[in-house]
């Protein structure tokens, strides 16, 4: 099912991919799209790809300044991050910079619905919950996606990811889909 509608989603999306890459190319030059190495279904590591939304030194940023090193190390999220472009910050409140993870779905490493993706450093602070969270594939949406998103704190995002694994279901899926919409145009906590 992931397979099907992300291909239909991805076809229908089409335009849109193509708009928002021209716009990246214009506004920030290459790479237009930023493959962020995370962790899957069973510890599998893979590329997620997302509209790149940083200035193309962004690693290199983050390394130079301690503060905001260990302001990133809390959350692996900045708020009022430096390193973002003024359209990266646009795509970001939008949401339209993971639109390039459908790819992502129709090659089966992610879900439309799932927890939200992780890189390696984040799997400590999983703790027990590892194993877990290991047992599904990361999702373009899902519950913490719809519960406020980066309003949340690390480990209230963890909580969230665990409960969509405990009660998983179709139809809780599809109200998850459904939420999506609502929660990406009001942009509530998008940063």
């Amino acid at each position: 099912m992931d397979v099907a509608l992300g291909s239909a989603l991805l076809i229908a999306a089409g335009p849109i991919l193509l708009g928002v890459s021209m716009l990246v190319a214009l506004t920030s030059s290459f790479p237009i799209i930023y493959r962020r190495r995370v962790v899957g279904l069973d510890g599998v590591e893979f590329d997620a790809f997302k509209f790149r939304t940083m200035v193309a030194e962004a690693d290199e940023v983050l390394r130079r300044d301690p503060e905001l090193q260990r302001e990133f190390e809390v959350n692996f999220k900045l708020r009022d991050d430096p390193r973002v472009t003024r359209f990266g910050a646009y795509l970001r409140k939008s949401s339209l910079d993971e639109l390039p993870q459908l790819i992502n779905v129709v090659r089966g490493q992610m879900s439309l619905v799932g927890p939200r993706i992780i890189v390696a450093e984040e799997m400590p602070r999983y703790g027990a919950m590892l194993d877990k969270r290991l047992r599904v594939r990361p999702g373009l949406t899902g519950l913490w996606q719809v519960s406020g998103r980066q309003e949340q704190s690390y480990e209230e995002r963890a909580q969230l990811d665990s409960r969509y694994i405990d009660r998983w279901s179709l139809l809780g899926d599809l109200a998850i889909l459904l939420r999506t919409v609502p929660a990406v145009l009001r942009r509530r906590g998008a940063f």
